[in-house]
């Protein structure tokens, strides 16, 4: 009877044991995700739309997630952040906001092709294609970009030059056959690898609207966030109704995200736009490169 008495206590302190390890470990896991978090939107808020690319990497690298887990709450902590910029954006006038919902209803069209084609894709492949886009994204970050001149946000490029021009007499655009084509095309591209990698798509939105419109930068950005945000609150919605759910770590790394987004808005006054160009774009190559040997592992 003493063994067995002996042996049920040594049992149940191997259970407690192990039960407090199993709470140290989740609350490990919690600050890492709210540190995550805040450095997410740190980096967002000091760098524009193309800080959330980092969200995933967090979620995959530092918290071991896989892709289809991290793309959603990645999605949902990127588009909350980007929202706070909108708001800011259409209290000043700068959203496009017919361009935005255009762009945003093809989004929701074609994000969930690129949720089913992220449940079907191996993991490799997924990282292997994330890392590519940090590359590609660090490319365009660092080159230097030509300063566009102008005293408002109507643009100055000659009749014809770009697909979406604005009417110089209104500062909305004309919208044509081209220009409507232009943008559902944007929309449905953005709305795929939206869904595919768990990205918000300003990397794609940004130079696009550059490239094709005569809108100015103040304006392109917040017509982006507006984009961002959009999109991913349909990403999101369409990753719930796949099954997926966003635990506590999820959530902490949202909240935190938020808080680290507000914190970045403050500060990227004070920091040298070239440098944050140059440290964001060094931050995705080291990522990049990373996940690049974690797949091959």
């Amino acid at each position: 009877m003493q063994e067995k008495s002996r042996a049920r206590s040594i049992l149940s302190g191997i259970d407690t044991g192990r039960s407090r390890l199993f709470f140290a470990d989740h609350e490990c896991f919690m600050l890492l995700a709210s540190v995550f978090g805040v450095v997410m939107g740190l980096v967002l808020g000091l760098t524009g739309a193309g800080g959330g690319i980092l969200a995933v990497p967090a979620l995959v690298l530092g918290l071991g997630w896989s892709m289809t887990q991290a793309a959603p709450v990645a999605l949902f902590a990127v588009g909350s952040a980007a929202a706070v910029g909108a708001i800011d954006g259409l209290r000043h006038g700068l959203v496009r906001y017919r361009a935005a919902l255009l762009i945003a209803l093809l989004g929701a069209i074609f994000s969930p092709l690129g949720i089913y084609f992220a449940h079907q894709l191996p993991e490799k492949i997924l990282m292997l294609l994330f890392s590519l886009l940090m590359v590609m994204v660090a490319v365009r970050m660092l080159r230097r970009e030509r300063q566009d001149a102008g005293p408002s946000d109507h643009g100055h490029a000659n009749w014809g030059q770009k697909n979406c021009m604005l009417d110089q007499q209104t500062g909305r655009f004309s919208w044509t056959a081209k220009c409507t084509a232009t943008l559902a095309a944007l929309g449905a591209v953005t709305g795929v690898v939206s869904g595919l990698l768990g990205v918000g798509g300003g990397f794609l939105i940004v130079p696009a609207f550059k490239q094709l419109t005569d809108v100015q930068m103040r304006g392109i950005v917040a017509t982006s966030l507006m984009v961002i945000s959009l999109i991913s609150l349909i990403g999101v919605i369409g990753a719930f109704h796949a099954g997926v759910r966003i635990d506590r770590q999820g959530v902490a790394f949202i909240v935190a995200s938020i808080l680290g987004m507000l914190l970045g808005r403050r500060l990227c006054a004070h920091v040298p736009a070239r440098a944050l160009q140059v440290g964001f774009a060094s931050v995705c190559v080291v990522v990049a490169l990373y996940m690049l040997v974690k797949a091959q592992a």
